[in-house]
Parts: C-alpha cells; structure tokens; sequence
C-alpha cells in the first residue's frame, strides 16, 4: 500500500522527484526504467537477503502493478474512450 503518511513521504520524495525529472529530461527507454527499478530492488535485496525479504518485495512490486493500472491507467484508457471511441462497432 502507497498511501503512508505524510511525515514517512518526505524523506523519500525529494530523490524520487529528481530521478523522475531525470528520467523524463532524457527522454528515457522502457529498458532504462527496468534498470533503475531493477537496480533498487536487487540492491535492496543484497543488503538483507532473506526469503521473507524477497517474498516481500515480489508482493509489493505486484501490488505497485495493481494500483497503478486502477489510478492511473485505467481512467486514462476512459478517457481515451471517450475521445476516440470505443471497440465496440
């Protein structure tokens, strides 16, 4: 779950700002995003490597999936619905 609160939000949002700005700045490739991703999770994992741990980080990447095609993806698809219309003929 995304939603901590506030005060546990601060300390993470200004590197996740600049590295977003960054990735945006360069006009990033997928396989770049999958790296830097990729990248935070293995080096979380070996630092404590631990079963518990990875089970752990496999749920949460699933549930990263999961609510950003809820939020995100899916009221853009409406709208692209309505803009363009839908599949149905």
């Amino acid at each position: 779950m995304p939603y901590i609160k506030n005060e546990n939000r601060v300390k993470f949002d200004s590197y996740i700002d600049a590295l977003a700005k960054k990735l945006c700045e360069e006009k990033f490739e997928p396989g770049e995003f999958n790296y830097v991703v990729s990248r935070l999770i293995w080096k979380i994992f070996t630092l404590t490597p631990s079963y518990t741990l990875g089970n752990n980080l496999i749920g949460a990447l699933e549930c990263i999936k999961s609510e950003f095609y809820r939020r995100l993806l899916t009221p853009y698809e409406e709208k692209k619905i309505v803009e363009n219309g839908d599949l149905y003929l």
